[in-house]
């Protein structure tokens, strides 16, 4: 579904990426796990086209979509959940699930969509009327993954959904992308939370300062003595 080959990417002279490939195939789970600053980050947002690479190729669906408008990429099929969440704090619930169906004008199915993000998470439409500034961390994360479901990607970027949050909640947050993966939507997760993203994942990717060094199925890479050292707590 999405193959990334030879990616370098710059922060003015900071190389941020360097010939980072990989592959997300159609119905999976692909986590990328590794330190902070190693360039996860980074790599969601070249997909995405916030960030353009100094080098390389992004192709989504048999298409080069590197270096495209990021508007143009939420049309082909691609949304970005941030990291930090980042709600519309003055809008309510509805409102931002709103903003989430933008570029759409299929109004039937938008009204289908919003029962489908309310059933997958009841909590946001007891409060669709409340403003998204005044929702709990958990809360608001489910409303940002709610309002990246608005646009109907086919693939959809999850950038450390379980940052900050109770460990409860991170439980919640991971069964909720599990279900999400069940519907049909393809996911690229990047987690700090190594050990619960390697449990949901089909396939896995480490990135060390912008070099992909270790890629495999999450099963062997959950087994691999150096990854239970470096990411696991060591067990």
């Amino acid at each position: 579904m999405l193959r990334i080959d030879g990616l370098n990417v710059y922060y003015g002279h900071i190389h941020a990426l360097k010939d980072v490939a990989l592959e997300v195939k159609q119905g999976e789970i692909v986590t990328l796990i590794g330190a902070n600053g190693a360039g996860k980050s980074t790599l969601l947002k070249t997909i995405s086209g916030l960030l353009k690479p100094k080098q390389g190729s992004i192709i989504f669906e048999s298409e080069d979509i590197t270096g495209r408008q990021a508007q143009l990429i939420v049309k082909k099929g691609i949304s970005h959940v941030p990291e930090g969440r980042r709600v519309f704090a003055n809008m309510s619930v509805e409102e931002n699930l709103e903003m989430g169906a933008y570029l759409r004008r299929d109004k039937k199915e938008i009204k289908e969509d919003f029962q489908k993000v309310y059933d997958l998470f009841p909590r946001l439409y007891e409060r669709r009327k409340q403003q998204s500034g005044t929702l709990s961390g958990g809360e608001q994360q489910m409303l940002a993954m709610g309002r990246a479901l608005m646009a109907r990607p086919r693939l959809l970027l999850l950038d450390e959904p379980s940052m900050g949050l109770a460990p409860l909640l991170v439980k919640t947050i991971f069964r909720m992308i599990t279900e999400i993966k069940a519907t049909g939507t393809t996911i690229m997760l990047v987690e700090q939370n190594a050990n619960m993203a390697l449990t949901i994942a089909n396939q896995a990717y480490v990135i060390e300062t912008g070099r992909v060094v270790l890629q495999g199925s999450a099963e062997e890479l959950r087994a691999s003595d150096q990854i239970k050292m470096a990411y696991l707590g060591g067990h």
